[in-house]
């Protein structure tokens, strides 16, 4: 056994934190971490991911993407890291660091949003949705699901709009602000700081205008009892999009389905398209569908919604097609049929329609509910934490949860070593990015 300064440093646990969602997520889960003893760091990547920390051991990275490997293994090294934290296993310094996690046998816990919608967060080991190590197979989960415990009652959780886009604000601001201290920081969105934090304005302004409109075509719909599919719109950055698909953003894929839907699609049939509800609203997605069905003459049959209650909307759909969007498995819950065009870990046979899109319009195949009932009890145990990000409910639900199944998963041996002193701090960032932080957290978003 080691002894450091007369403690015991047996079964001790330090967590890394690399980029996270935008937003308090991982500085509260750091928090935590702390108050049950392990040690915690962060690695900074920009002025927003340092913004949203606010705790000791926050390390910049100011360097290139040559110089990341580097860095990294010597972070590990130097303060005896046992396990790494990440939001999304797809970009591309995190997918440096898995690689060298794996080789170093350090557990990765990479989270996503919730499999499941709403009130659910994903966390698994060493990857998430194509990278995940989930089985196609469906009798897989019928003999998993069999030896599992009766499911615990599950509560709601309340999430804001509000919050997510001053967050995203709050943290463009902060990005912005100090490019001059990471000078070499190249984010994995397509679009400017400044550009994306504009939409998030113009989106928040538009929100209670959308909804009306959203409900003015609902009610429209079911007073003429018209049936309708719906393609609900991923985020266009997503790398569950670009990587895990076989489009290079939505706009292929929005082609492909309206153009389908012109030529194989009943003529009864109307074809909703919904923005995704975190969209930044940098590109002008209604323009763009409109222009699309005008052009495959379906202008009459398609309509576009930039909100609304995805859980009825989904609930009197005859089917839904996706991408690989959580809505899927909303459906799927709900007895809907699906059809997913890109890899999902819930592309399953007698899960989803496995006979092909142009098929899907005419004869949409329901999930066996047996089967999907078994895959939700499987993936609820294995990968989902309940909880969220946008509200102080849901952020400490989900802090309490991650902390019982992290608890679970064990470090790779005893590479214990001193406690370095804390790391010197960045030079403080605008007073602007101050005043941005307290905007967000000033709206009840504590």
């Amino acid at each position: 056994m080691n002894s450091l300064d007369g403690r015991s440093v047996v079964g001790e646990r330090r967590f890394l934190f690399l980029q996270g969602l935008m937003g308090p997520f991982f500085r509260e889960l750091g928090k935590a971490f702390r108050k049950t003893g392990y040690g915690v760091y962060k690695i900074n990547f920009n002025g927003g991911d340092r913004l949203f920390w606010g705790l000791p051991h926050g390390i910049d990275f100011t360097g290139g993407a040559e110089e990341w490997p580097a860095f990294f293994n010597d972070v590990i090294k130097r303060y005896c890291i046992t396990d790494v934290l990440l939001f999304g296993d797809c970009r591309p310094l995190h997918r440096v660091a898995i690689a060298a996690c794996a080789q170093m046998h350090i557990p990765v816990h990479v989270f996503e949003e919730g499999y499941i919608r709403p009130d659910w967060v994903t966390l698994e080991l060493g990857g998430v949705n194509g990278h995940s190590a989930l089985p196609r197979d469906p009798d897989w989960y019928r003999k998993e699901a069999a030896l599992l415990p009766p499911m615990p009652p599950h509560y709601p959780v309340p999430s804001s709009f509000r919050r997510r886009a001053l967050e995203a604000v709050a943290y463009n601001t902060a990005d912005l602000l100090s490019r001059w201290h990471y000078k070499h920081w190249s984010d994995y969105r397509p679009w400017h700081p400044l550009k994306e934090g504009v939409g998030w304005v113009k989106r928040l302004r538009r929100r209670e205008a959308a909804g009306d409109e959203a409900m003015r075509i609902m009610q429209s719909i079911e007073a003429r009892h018209v049936p309708y599919m719906l393609f609900p719109l991923q985020l266009d950055a997503d790398a569950q999009v670009r990587l895990h698909s076989p489009f290079d953003g939505v706009e292929p894929a929005l082609r492909k389905v309206i153009k389908s839907f012109a030529a194989h699609a009943p003529k009864d049939l109307v074809l909703l398209v919904k923005e995704h509800p975190l969209d930044n609203g940098v590109r002008n997605w209604r323009e763009l569908t409109r222009q699309i069905a005008r052009a495959e003459n379906v202008a009459d049959r398609v309509d576009f919604l930039e909100a609304g209650d995805i859980a009825l909307i989904v609930r009197a759909a005859r089917g839904v097609v996706t991408i690989n969007s959580t809505t899927g498995t909303l459906a799927l819950s709900s007895d809907v049929p699906v059809i997913t065009l890109g890899e999902a870990v819930y592309d399953i046979p007698d899960i989803t329609d496995q006979n092909g899109l142009d098929n899907f319009w005419v004869h949409p195949t329901p999930p066996d509910k047996a089967t999907f009932d078994a895959f939700y009890r499987v993936l609820v145990d294995r990968c989902l934490i309940a909880g969220g990000f946008f509200s102080p409910e849901g952020l400490s639900s989900l802090v309490d949860g991650v902390i019982r199944r992290v608890s679970r998963v064990l470090p790779a041996g005893n590479r214990m070593a001193r406690v370095p002193a804390p790391i010197t701090a960045a030079p403080a960032l605008s007073e602007v990015v101050r005043v941005s932080r307290d905007a967000v957290l000033s709206d009840g978003v504590r």
